[in-house]
């Protein structure tokens, strides 16, 4: 089934089929499970949206509701189980993500094609900041990649983190370099980045307004 043609989108819905897959559960423990496993990270989890994809699964035969069990003094919860319908869509939907490269619209990329709305020195000032928060970033993942390979998780349920990553690595590689072809010293430089001393004068014209 190809994306056009499948009811659920959602990569959270694809996120349920895979726990299912792995056991039957409950929305709370589907909730916690990707949370411990901070799949959250990648995928965005909220319990309204949980429960509005698991209930278009149900509707679409991908998942049924089974027994209800009670933890405690919690209220009793439905434990959903995947069903042959499912697993079949669950194999195919990620067959098609991690094989069909799509265009996605990252909001980075929106703001990189309205860049000469800023001055061109606040701009260079922003990707400085930007830079910062990229390397905190990677900090960030690099210390939960060592507290996890301490506590013995295999690479392979890491490599959404690997990916993330080097996809930040890259960034960073490439804002140093426009930062190269944007410094001070070279904004009469056609050559370097064509266009900028026309930026520069568009915002120094309004200035002069």
């Amino acid at each position: 089934m190809s994306e056009t043609q499948r009811s659920q989108s959602n990569p959270l819905a694809l996120a349920v089929l895979s726990l299912l897959f792995e056991r039957p559960m409950h929305p709370y423990e589907m909730a916690r499970t990707l949370r411990e496993r901070e799949k959250e990270q990648s995928i965005k989890l909220r319990f309204g949206s949980l429960y509005s994809v698991i209930d278009r699964l149900q509707q679409d035969g991908l998942i049924v509701a089974g027994e209800r069990v009670r933890e405690g003094k919690r209220p009793e919860r439905t434990v959903y189980h995947i069903t042959d319908t499912g697993e079949a869509e669950m194999r195919e939907w990620l067959r098609e993500l991690v094989s069909t490269p799509v265009k996605e619209y990252p909001q980075f990329e929106a703001a990189l094609s309205l860049l000469p709305v800023l001055p061109p020195d606040e701009a260079v000032e922003m990707l400085d900041v930007r830079l910062e928060l990229l390397d905190a970033m990677i900090e960030e993942i690099d210390a939960k990649s060592e507290r996890a390979s301490e506590q013995g998780v295999p690479d392979l349920f890491m490599i959404e983190s690997e990916y993330r990553r080097a996809m930040l690595v890259c960034e960073v590689a490439w804002i140093k370099a426009m930062l190269e072809r944007m410094s001070d010293e070279r904004w009469a430089d056609v050559e370097l980045m064509e266009g900028i001393p026309t930026w520069r004068q568009m915002h120094e014209m309004r200035e002069g307004d």
